[in-house]
Formats: structure tokens, sequence, C-alpha cells
């Protein structure tokens, strides 16, 4: 098992830069795929970003693709999630989460997942 916490949400205005960490509890971090996903206020959670066990597979969501970097350090027990260009449009809860094996995009084949962290960007 894992368990998962966010940080580094908070306000921020269009244009900025955050930088989400996701810190995992346990000595297997490295077997997780790990993705971030975020959910809008009146949406369904929708998919931001994955990065394989190794961090040798990553893929983005559209909507991010350009503005948004994730990363990890498996000897951290850490995934990161750097948001640079940050819009309005980008407000959400933002959640880490894992899964053993490979990475996937579709959320409920995550079997683990974080409190959130919440981002609001103001115009």
């Amino acid at each position: 098992q894992v368990q998962l916490a966010e940080s580094g949400g908070g306000p921020v205005q269009a244009g900025g830069s955050l930088r989400l960490s996701c810190a995992a509890s346990g000595r297997t971090f490295s077997s997780y795929a790990m993705g971030w996903f975020r959910q809008a206020p009146g949406k369904e959670r929708e998919f931001v970003a994955l990065i394989s066990r190794s961090g040798g597979n990553i893929y983005y969501a559209d909507s991010v693709k350009g503005r948004f970097t994730i990363s990890r350090d498996n000897a951290k027990n850490t995934v990161y999630l750097q948001m640079n260009s940050l819009k309005p449009e980008d407000t959400a809860v933002y959640y880490c989460a894992a899964r053993l094996g490979l990475t996937r995009t579709y959320d409920k084949e995550y079997e683990y997942w974080g409190q959130g962290t919440q981002v609001t960007v103001t115009s």
C-alpha cells in the first residue's frame, strides 16, 4: 500500500507558476506509475499528466502540454508537477494518484489517491 500527500497549491495570478509535490509513504514507490489529475467545480475529474515507474515514459493532456512538467524522484518518494503559464481554466483541486505497473490516463485504474491540493488562478 502507499499513502499520498499533495502540497504546493494556492492562489496565483494568471501567467504565474506553481510547483506541486506529492509525497508517498512506503518503500516501494518506484513500483508505482504516478498520475496527476484535477477536478474543477461542477466538472468531472480529468487527467493532467503521468509518469512511469522509472520516469522514462511521460504523457500530458493536450490542455497542459508545453506548460506543465511532471517529474519524479524515487529516492525521495516524491512526484512533482511544475505548472507554468497558468491560466484561470487551470483552477481546480489537483490530485496525485498511484497504480502498480504501467501508466494509464483513466482515473479509475489508479488504486491510491491523495487528498488533493487547491490551485486557484486569478485573472
